[in-house]
């Protein structure tokens, strides 16, 4: 098979830093915003993941590539690809250390770099991503140009210039990765949900006929009557790219849909969104939460899971005040709000990935929530779920049954930006403690 490496290749950032490597894949010349993701595998879910429309990603594991790429004409049992996430890359360039260019795996019918060249995809091997990673930790996310050539030498100069035009903040990729027509997946005898799709991945559609529905995907600026003319059980407004606020027809639907008490689940970019919805205000963090390993934790009994994460922005825990609704998770690296639950109405949404691909799967229990939520008329249950597909690991002595009911009443009453600083910080000093 040919192989598509050995090219000159450069990545410039935005304050001018320049990292030289071997270019493969696609040669050519592209720019986006620079973010990392610290999941050790996963490459192919990850690279087709629609969250990534607009970046170039850098992969903090150096070996990439090892197992190769699955065939995409392999098939589930709805007609979606089975080792993907959408139907091709989303990333607009690659960044990793050392690109395996032989591939060894049972199901792997290419390499990675033939791959890229077939989706005009560029990559960059070579180079130091823990420098990259650190700086761009230390600085936050920036913008930059890669560029992959095949017949000499790449120009600073011309790089400059392209990482000067180039913006990510206030583009709306909607367009882009969202369905331009309704769609249906599943049973067609079931009842339905809609999948609102400002980017969905296909392991949520995968988890919620796994759950006894069939699913309607729908584009992202469907409006409320559009939808409601299915008659679903509930509505999922889906993970996706790029700035929240840009998505003002979702945000205008979803609003209506908590005034109308619809069931409804939002996941990643669909947290946000519901958010604004709200009233709420969301912000750019500083360098995102982009990995498999990110913990969460459920205010609910305060337990811990290992979730996998893929967001630039966030929710300003403070502005959820007098939206109606509070924390549900908390991360316990950094206090950012994970996941919110409306105090009346039947909606809840969590930050992070629920449907994993790539990741650990100990939050599949959140499609089951929502369709307790469902199945229940639309009742928000406190009932914590302890036929998760993996128990979680207790970071904190819960103590008696008596003192877990004065606690939370406690919490309860608390602002839902206290509330999660301080279960988050509680958890990470007896970790400390244990230590």
């Amino acid at each position: 098979m040919p192989t598509y490496t050995g090219y000159a290749a450069k990545l410039m950032l935005e304050d001018g830093t320049v990292f030289e490597g071997i270019g493969f894949g696609y040669p050519a010349e592209i720019t986006g915003e620079v973010v990392f993701n610290t999941g050790m595998v996963g490459y192919t879910e990850t690279l087709t993941d629609p969250s990534y429309r607009g970046q170039i990603l850098c992969m903090t594991y150096p070996l990439v590539g090892n197992y190769g790429v699955p065939s995409f004409d392999v098939k589930d049992e709805y007609g979606l690809p089975k080792f993907f996430e959408s139907d091709h890359i989303q990333v607009k360039g690659l960044l990793i250390h050392d690109l395996s260019d032989t591939a060894s795996h049972w199901s792997a019918v290419k390499t990675l770099d033939q791959w890229l060249y077939e989706e005009k995809i560029p990559g960059i091997y070579g180079i130091d991503t823990r420098a990259l990673t650190k700086k761009l930790r230390v600085h936050g996310v920036m913008m930059g140009a890669l560029a992959v050539s095949d017949s000499g030498p790449i120009d600073d100069a011309r790089l400059k210039k392209l990482v000067q035009g180039a913006s990510y903040e206030g583009l709306n990729f909607m367009p882009e990765v969202s369905t331009q027509e309704p769609k249906e997946y599943g049973p067609p005898d079931r009842d339905c949900i809609v999948v609102l799709d400002t980017g969905v991945k296909y392991s949520i559609i995968r988890n919620i006929i796994r759950t006894g529905y069939r699913v309607v995907r729908l584009p992202w600026d469907a409006p409320y009557e559009q939808i409601m003319s299915y008659n679903p059980k509930g509505v999922v407004i889906s993970n996706g790219p790029g700035d929240p606020k840009v998505c003002k027809p979702t945000i205008e639907t979803a609003s209506r849909l908590i005034k109308t008490s619809t069931p409804t689940l939002g996941i990643c970019l669909g947290n946000q969104i519901l958010a604004l919805a709200g009233g709420a205000d969301t912000y750019k963090l500083k360098f995102g939460h982009r990995g498999q390993n990110k913990p969460c934790i459920d205010l609910r009994n305060n337990l811990s899971y290992v979730t996998s994460q893929n967001h630039g922005y966030g929710i300003d825990p403070k502005s959820l005040d007098k939206s109606g609704f509070r924390v549900w998770f908390a991360n316990a690296d950094d206090d950012t709000v994970e996941g919110i639950e409306h105090a009346s109405k039947p909606v809840i949404a969590v930050q992070f990935h629920p449907e994993a691909s790539p990741g650990p799967y100990d939050c599949m229990f959140v499609f089951d929530r929502f369709n307790e939520i469902i199945k229940g008329g639309g009742k928000i249950s406190d009932r914590v779920r302890t036929g998760a597909p993996s128990q979680p690991h207790k970071q904190q002595n819960i103590g008696t049954k008596k003192k877990d009911k004065k606690k939370k009443g406690k919490a309860r009453k608390q602002t839902a930006a206290a509330v999660a600083a301080t279960t988050a910080k509680k958890a990470r000093g007896k970790r400390n403690a244990k230590r």
